[in-house]
């Protein structure tokens, strides 16, 4: 009897041990929406941490966490508040956080107090040498040199060389253009158009509009940029996608091939309303590809605050091509993005 109550209080103790221990392991699914609000959703990872930001409207801030599926409860830093007057002073919008040549960046757009038009709506970026974005002294660099006003810049390397990619007001249109970097701050003259909105879907909402534009490396030699298209408002707010080999001339607008139907749109069934204005990332294993992206959870709902950030992972087609799927419903349980000590 002694025996066999020994051996019972011993899995007793395993037991509890293994649960104990389980508590501390991270959550195995999370759902959408990450925040309960939060337009233009950007994300990064690096050194073990997801840096995120997206639109708060008077103020960059960013959040940091090991886990994005635990983003409500990050750690949150505002990092920059716009100066009273001046051209980025005012409609502080879609922040991007780069690391580049060892410092970070913080691209955002920004217009002037004084004189707040699209006219005068530019790109403007900040440095930070810190090796925490949340930390150090973020030193204003000033207004990218672009051709023409816009908004949404990005940046992105290949093959040795920095482009910089923005939506830029050229007539009653949003035209997508891209230039090489001189430095993190500067482009060079080589400022080229590779989009313009041609298909009926990139001109809903009494706008035509092609902006938000965002790199990915395809994985068989091919390299894509992905767009938001049509105005923020309407419901049928889409993303795009544009298509180019790998080894082509990216400043010339014939190595681009346009989708001629959205690559990522609304889901009625889900709820999921105008779902746009995305950004891409890996998994911490390094394996998965993930989508991060703002959508509304009813019809009608605008550009304004109940756009929330959401994510879900995507895979590719036999050509190359990624497969975003449809947007997942909000509180459908997903599996985490894979950690590096995951077990399969």
């Amino acid at each position: 009897m002694l025996k066999k109550i020994v051996i019972g209080f011993s899995v007793v103790c395993l037991l509890s041990s293994f649960i104990s221990k389980g508590q501390n392991l991270p959550a195995q699914t999370f759902t959408n929406p990450l925040l309960p609000s939060g337009a233009d959703p950007w994300v990064i990872y690096k050194d073990g941490f997801y840096y995120y930001t997206n639109t708060l409207g008077n103020r960059l801030a960013l959040w940091k966490t090991k886990e994005l599926s635990k983003l409500s409860n990050a750690e949150t830093k505002i990092v920059w508040r716009p100066p009273a007057s001046g051209p980025n002073s005012r409609d502080i919008w879609a922040p991007e956080l780069h690391f580049l040549n060892g410092k970070w960046y913080l691209y955002y757009t920004a217009t002037s107090v004084s004189q707040p038009s699209d006219k005068n709506r530019y790109v403007f970026v900040l440095e930070n040498a810190s090796p925490n974005p949340l930390e150090g002294t973020w030193t204003d660099k000033g207004k990218i040199n672009t051709d023409y006003p816009g908004l949404d810049g990005s940046v992105f390397e290949h093959k040795g060389t920095t482009y910089f990619v923005y939506s830029a007001y050229v007539g009653p249109q949003s035209r997508l253009f891209i230039a090489p970097m001189i430095n993190p701050w500067t482009l060079s003259d080589k400022q080229m158009q590779i989009a313009a909105p041609t298909f009926n879907w990139e001109k809903l909402g009494g706008r035509q509009i092609l902006e938000g534009p965002q790199f990915l490396k395809g994985r068989k030699n091919n390299l894509f940029i992905v767009y938001s298209a049509s105005a923020c408002w309407d419901d049928h707010y889409s993303l795009g996608m544009l298509t180019a080999s790998a080894n082509s001339n990216l400043l010339d607008s014939a190595s681009w091939t346009k989708s001629p139907v959205p690559v990522f749109q609304q889901s009625p069934l889900n709820n999921i309303y105008a779902p746009g204005h995305n950004s891409f990332f890996k998994s911490p294993d390094g394996k998965e590809d993930w989508i991060l992206y703002h959508a509304n959870s009813a019809a009608g709902q605008g550009c304004g605050a109940n756009r929330a950030p959401r994510a879900q992972k995507f895979t590719w087609n036999k050509n190359g091509t990624p497969n975003f799927g449809e947007p997942v419903k909000a509180g459908a349980p997903m599996p985490v993005p894979a950690s590096k000590k995951s077990v399969k």
